[in-house]
C-alpha cells in the first residue's frame, strides 16, 4: 500500500511523457477486445497524468478529513457570541470577568462585584436597541471598574473613565507655567527647561508619547548642573511610553535600585496571576543628576508617568510635592467584540517595592494645592513651595 502511495505522490516521468510507449493491444479469436477499443480512444499518456493526480489529491483530503475527525474538540472550543445586543453584552461582560487584573482588588477597594454588575446591566439590554443605545449601557457598565485604561471604541464614540482627575483640582495652570517659562526656555526633546533666578533648575517633561534622546538629556543635565536643585514638573503628563519615562528616570540614580512589581494574568480566574517578578531601575551610562530633586505631580499625572514617580520615589534625593497622581498602574490590552468594537482593559498589575497596588494613584511627600490668593498673583503655589524645599535643602548642606 504505502509503495502503491508513493507511486501516486510521485507518477513516473515516461508514464506522462508525450513519447511513451503506446499500450499493448491484446485481441481475442483474432479481434480486438470491445473493451479495449473504449481504452484506446481515452487511455492518452495525459489522461493517465490527469487521472493519478485526481486520484493522489483523493487520497490526501480523504486522510485529512479522518485526521481532522481525530482531533479532540474540546481542545480548540472557544465561547461564541452572536453579533446581538445580548451577545456583544455577554463578550464584553466575560472579557472583563476573564482578563481585567484589578477585581479582586476593587472589591476590596471600594466593593465591586462584577457579577451583580452584570446581573444590574443585563436587565437594560433589549433585542431591539439601537447600537448608540447599546454602547451608552456597555460604556457604563465598564465605568463601574473606574479605570482611565478601559475604554470602548466604536466608529462613533469612545467611551471612557475621566473621573481619576475630572473630581479633583486641577493644580496646573498653563498661563502661569509660561510666566515661569517665559519666551527663552530651551527644549530638548519633548521636556522644556530653564534656570530660575534663584538657580534652580525648572524642567517640564509634557508627555512620554515621544522618545528622547541620550544627548537631549546629557546636553540638559549638563547645562543645569550648575544649579542648587532641580524641579521636574510632570503634572498633567498623561503617560506614553514606559521605555521614555524609565529613560528619564534613569538619569537620578547611581546604582541599580528595586522600584517594584509586576504580574501577568495566567488563567481565567479572578486571582490567576503569576509570581511578582522584580522590576529594576539601572544606572544611565551619560550624565547623571547629582543633586536634590522635586517632582511635581497632580492627578493628571497618569499611566507611564504613575510609573515614572514611582520609579523617582525609590530614590533618596527626590521629593514628591503636589496632589496625588492620578493612577493608572495596569498595563493595558486590547479585544473585540463580535460587531467589530474594541475594548481596551488592564491586563497586568504593577506594584511598589512593598507590593502595594498603584491603580489609584501614588501620595506625595508634601500635599500642596494651588491656591487662589497665587493664582490671582500668576504665582503657582507647588513650584514656590518646591523652589522653598530645594532652597532649604541646599542651605542646610552648604553650612
Amino acid at each position: 500500500m504505502k509503495r502503491l502511495f508513493i507511486s501516486y505522490m510521485f507518477p513516473r516521468k515516461q508514464g506522462c511523457s508525450s513519447e511513451a510507449r503506446p499500450p499493448r493491444r491484446r485481441t481475442f479469436n483474432g479481434k480486438q477486445r470491445p473493451e479495449q477499443k473504449q481504452l484506446k480512444a481515452t487511455s492518452s499518456p495525459k489522461a493517465a497524468c490527469f487521472t493519478r493526480s485526481r486520484l493522489c489529491a483523493l487520497i490526501v483530503g480523504v486522510c485529512f478529513i479522518i485526521a481532522l475527525t481525530l482531533v479532540p474538540t474540546s481542545c480548540i472550543r472557544e465561547d461564541v457570541y452572536n453579533d446581538d445586543p445580548v451577545g456583544n453584552f455577554e463578550a464584553l461582560w466575560k472579557i472583563i470577568d476573564e482578563q481585567y487584573c484589578f477585581l479582586d482588588y476593587k472589591a476590596e477597594k471600594y466593593g465591586l462585584d462584577w457579577d451583580e454588575v452584570h446581573e444590574r446591566y443585563r436587565k437594560l439590554i433589549t433585542a431591539d436597541m439601537t447600537k448608540k443605545g447599546l454602547f451608552e449601557v456597555l460604556g457604563n457598565m465598564l465605568a463601574e471598574l473606574r479605570d482611565g485604561h478601559v475604554n470602548l471604541y466604536s466608529t462613533f464614540d469612545v467611551a471612557r473613565y475621566w473621573a481619576w482627575h475630572e473630581d479633583y483640582p486641577q493644580n496646573f495652570s498653563d498661563s502661569i507655567q509660561r510666566i515661569y517659562l517665559g519666551t527663552d526656555y530651551k527644549i530638548a526633546s519633548s521636556l522644556k527647561y530653564k534656570i530660575l533666578d534663584d538657580n534652580i533648575a525648572y524642567v517640564y517633561c509634557e508627555s512620554f508619547e515621544n522618545g528622547i534622546g541620550n544627548g537631549n538629556l546629557s546636553d540638559m543635565l549638563q547645562d543645569l548642573s550648575i544649579c542648587n536643585g532641580l524641579i521636574l514638573d510632570v503634572r498633567n503628563n498623561t503617560g506614553g511610553k514606559l521605555t521614555t519615562s524609565t529613560k528619564l528616570a534613569e538619569r537620578f540614580t547611581n546604582e541599580k535600585t528595586l522600584v517594584g512589581y509586576i504580574c501577568h494574568k495566567t488563567g481565567k480566574g479572578h486571582s490567576d496571576f503569576s509570581s511578582p517578578q522584580a522590576v529594576y531601575l539601572d544606572p544611565a551610562s551619560g550624565v547623571r543628576w547629582q543633586k536634590n530633586v522635586v517632582v511635581l505631580t497632580n492627578r493628571s499625572s497618569y499611566s507611564a508617568t504613575n510609573d515614572f514617580v514611582n520609579s523617582m520615589n525609590q530614590l533618596p534625593n527626590v521629593t514628591l510635592i503636589g496632589d496625588w497622581t492620578g493612577g493608572g498602574s495596569g498595563l493595558p490590552f486590547s479585544s473585540e467584540l463580535p460587531n467589530g468594537w474594541s475594548v481596551r482593559f488592564s491586563a497586568s498589575p504593577m506594584f511598589d517595592p512593598q507590593m502595594n497596588h498603584l491603580e489609584f494613584g501614588i501620595e506625595p511627600d508634601i500635599p500642596v494645592n494651588m491656591t487662589s490668593e497665587d493664582i490671582k498673583r500668576g504665582k503657582d503655589t507647588i513650584i514656590e513651595c518646591a523652589r522653598k524645599h530645594l532652597n532649604d535643602l541646599y542651605s542646610g548642606e552648604a553650612y
